[in-house]
């Protein structure tokens, strides 16, 4: 199973940005769906985003509509999450992942999870 890399996360005040991407030989136009997900301490892991492959449909989590972007660059191969007006209820590890099928929400329903890259929003 190959593993995606995710990367751009970082210590942002409320109200801030971040633009986070993930990256894999297995992130392209091969892949239909794509999906961001976010796993906040001590929590399970929810879906936050997902795409597909020609970009024409997104779908989100409800709590981050009109503040998060989902896209991808199947050319490079990766896929981002453009964060705007953070909360701290955002802070979580977040991971990407390429759906194998069924229902987008389900985690269990991607594979190619890579580390996952740290979100910390504080003031």
């Amino acid at each position: 199973q190959v593993q995606l890399e995710e990367s751009g996360g970082g210590l942002v005040q409320p109200g801030g940005s971040l633009t986070l991407s993930c990256a894999g030989p297995r992130s392209g136009a091969d892949v239909p769906v794509m999906g961001w997900f976010r796993q906040p301490p001590g929590k399970e892991r929810e879906f936050v985003a997902g795409i597909t492959a020609d970009s024409t449909y997104a779908d989100y989590l409800n709590s981050v509509k009109g503040r998060f972007t989902i896209s991808r660059d199947n050319n490079k191969n990766t896929m981002f999450l453009q964060m705007n007006s953070l909360k701290p209820e955002d802070t979580a590890v977040y991971y990407c992942g390429t759906l194998r099928g069924g229902s987008w929400e389900a985690p269990n329903n991607y594979d190619g999870w890579g580390q996952g890259t740290q979100v910390t929003v504080s003031s």
